[in-house]
């Protein structure tokens, strides 16, 4: 099945950043390779994010872009990874010089209200120094709300693939879809949650780093679900991935207790929560409240982020309120 969606460049803008994501980490990433050297993923977030921007300027011109990285962080980095940097872009435009590129990577500070894209070129930074699951993630928001939505994951893999990288693409209304991201014809299939009722029964997923979240209160909510399955542990939004595909049924962003007043970048999230939105799911934040993505870099109006197959969406909701009482 071949879905017809909004914006094909930009499924084709996340599969190009793909593959120059994974050059990276495939050529860099081993065994002796510290957490403390980030010189590998930043090279694959500079290529990515150039990647993509090309794309953006190619089809989309006067669109804003909000993404991590710029220019001037290029240019202070060692000369390694500039030189990691342009020969990654080289596998999508081999004919791309330094001045282009570093025009490229000048746009992503474009200002996060109304209409406007949003990039994460390496969403799961540890996971990409390990070698494992990261994804890169681009979205496209108008007056607060995701409308397009998608996710390259490079490694993870689907129970129905052959190949190992996931593509997830999402449009307002219109449904979310998976294909592989690496096959040369990819078969798209239409993604759908789990239709789990039973908490008992409920697969929660979990950051692989526990400084990303609240683990003693995500423990104490399975606890108080009752749920009998151990939890899902990996990197990035490709844990939206999941739950948008019916491998999973809970994912929650619970502020780190050293940080309660942490807000979620709104690039960690947009992607994804459509995703799951529209194969079947529901997103708010752990009050319940909707997303609401207008309000600068961060979900400045929103505590948390919670994200279920929608069926067991009220029973979360109220253990998490038991638990805070």
């Amino acid at each position: 099945m071949n879905p017809t969606l909004p914006y094909p460049w930009a499924v084709e803008a996340l599969r190009q950043a793909g593959r120059v994501t994974r050059a990276v980490q495939q050529k860099h990433t081993t065994g002796a390779l510290t957490k403390a050297d980030r010189s590998p993923v930043t090279a694959a977030d500079f290529a990515a994010q150039a990647v993509v921007t090309a794309a953006l300027l190619a089809h989309d011109p006067t669109a804003r872009l909000v993404a991590e990285e710029d220019a001037a962080a290029l240019q202070a980095a060692p000369q390694a990874v500039r030189q990691a940097v342009l020969q990654a872009v080289h596998l999508v435009h081999p004919a791309a010089t330094w001045p282009q590129l570093l025009t490229w990577l000048e746009q992503g500070r474009g200002a996060p209200q109304g209409r406007f894209w949003v990039l994460d070129p390496v969403d799961g930074t540890k996971g990409f120094l390990r070698g494992a699951q990261y994804a890169v993630a681009l979205a496209l928001v108008e007056d607060g709300q995701v409308v397009w939505g998608g996710l390259a994951c490079p490694n993870l893999q689907l129970p129905t693939a052959m190949q190992q990288g996931v593509l997830a693409i999402a449009a307002r209304g219109q449904g979310a879809w998976v294909a592989e991201l690496f096959a040369a014809q990819p078969r798209w299939h239409r993604a759908r949650v789990s239709a789990r009722r039973a908490p008992q029964g409920a697969r929660l997923l979990r950051s692989y780093e526990a400084a990303h979240t609240h683990g003693g209160l995500i423990e104490a909510l399975a606890a108080a679900l009752g749920t009998r399955e151990p939890p899902v542990r990996l990197d990035s939004q490709a844990k939206y991935a999941l739950l948008a595909t019916g491998q999973a049924e809970v994912y929650l962003r619970v502020p780190p207790p050293q940080r309660p007043d942490y807000r979620e970048k709104i690039w960690d999230q947009a992607a994804g929560a459509l995703l799951v939105e529209e194969a079947g799911g529901r997103v708010t934040d752990l009050d319940g409240k909707p997303l609401d993505f207008g309000q600068g870099r961060t979900l400045a109006a929103n505590r948390g982020v919670l994200a279920t197959n929608g069926l067991l969406h009220a029973a979360v909701l109220q253990a998490l309120r038991q638990l805070a009482a």
